[in-house]
């Protein structure tokens, strides 16, 4: 026992609460009006979900879909306000008002999504509904989020973390006991490289016999200049670079370090800040000057981090990282999705 203890007997209480009464129906649950996936975890911060849900973007957008991502998107400047990051063309609103992971989506599917942070998710997939004519949206972050009903419940689960220490917030890192899993329809072991998952698909099928598992790690897709990151986030081709100095807000800072060095990409060193750090000119000036005492000749960063360097003076050369979900499964995950938003009205 913890000190932190009673205020997780507390946290669990409210949420078995919440639930039972979704599950009664005392609390309902509303369609958007257009086939729904939700994209989700059990535990806070560092799952591996972004990757996950950019590819079940491709996946829809690829098959002719209008997609819509709805997204809380969590550490903006305004949480309560509607803000339409992209109208599917344009990119409208940076990562302080909208929030980094729906800015660094919206930039990564420009022509292909509209992105839409909210914290009510029902208003405003209805609200897109009507302006875009969305055929189908894709709740980032949805597992909790039983307001807005979903057609198809991915789960993710960290096999580096799987369960957050086994105890609920603030103890631990759950943010629902694992009964819950039993609300899924797929679950996603992401960074399947890194463990072994043995143990952890023996957990899942005890909670969840029917739901699909699915493997998945993190492939590297692009380093870019952070010039032509602003410029083309889309553009082609991995730059090499030479033992560079890394720093990320990532909520696992350890498993992108594993990454690289899956990748081949030999660093000089790491600073790594909170989730979702907004960064200043005192954090880029004290990382070059880490970096140089390190005898890096470059910085190295992720997508995430660089949607929120724009304004800031960076003196050192500047690199970024785009990666992208690789599921093992490929071809049945691809059916799972396609089939969701192609299937007969769900019954409820």
């Amino acid at each position: 026992m913890t000190l932190l203890s009673p205020f997780g007997w507390i946290y669990s209480a409210a949420v078995r609460l919440r639930n039972r009464l979704y599950d009664r129906g005392s609390m309902r649950s509303f369609p958007l009006g257009a086939k729904t996936i939700s994209i989700g975890n059990i535990t806070t911060g560092g799952t591996g979900k972004t990757p996950i849900a950019a590819l079940v973007i491709d996946i829809l957008s690829r098959s002719g879909e209008k997609v819509c991502v709805l997204t809380r998107g969590y550490g903006r400047k305004t949480p309560t306000r509607r803000v339409l990051v992209s109208d599917h063309e344009k990119l409208l609103a940076d990562a302080e008002i909208a929030g980094d992971e729906p800015v660094e989506l919206a930039r990564r599917f420009l022509g292909r999504a509209i992105v839409v942070a909210d914290a009510d998710r029902v208003a405003a997939g209805k609200w897109a509904l009507d302006k875009f004519g969305v055929t189908a949206f894709v709740l980032d972050d949805g597992f909790q989020h039983r307001k807005a009903r979903r057609d198809l419940d991915i789960v993710c689960i960290n096999a580096v973390d799987p369960f957050g220490g086994g105890k609920l917030l603030p103890a631990g890192r759950l943010r629902e006991r694992l009964s819950a899993l039993a609300r899924a329809d797929a679950f996603v072991i992401t960074r399947s490289d890194l463990a072994d998952t043995g143990k952890i698909i023996n957990i899942l099928k005890r909670s969840n016999a029917n739901a699909a598992i699915f493997h998945a790690s993190t492939r590297l897709k692009n380093i870019l200049t952070i010039d032509d990151f602003r410029l083309d986030p889309l553009k082609t081709g991995v730059v090499a670079v030479e033992r560079p100095f890394v720093f990320c807000g990532l909520g696992q800072p350890d498993s992108f370090r594993s990454n690289l060095t899956a990748w081949g990409i030999e660093i000089a060193g790491i600073r790594t800040f909170r989730d979702h750090h907004v960064y200043s000119n005192a954090d880029i000036r004290s990382i070059e000057s880490t970096a140089r005492i390190a005898g890096a000749g470059c910085l190295l960063t992720t997508a995430k981090d660089a949607v929120k360097l724009n304004d800031l003076d960076i003196q050192m050369d500047c690199f970024v990282v785009l990666a992208e979900a690789a599921v093992t499964e490929e071809r049945e995950f691809e059916d799972l999705v396609i089939g969701a938003v192609h299937s007969k009205e769900t019954e409820h």
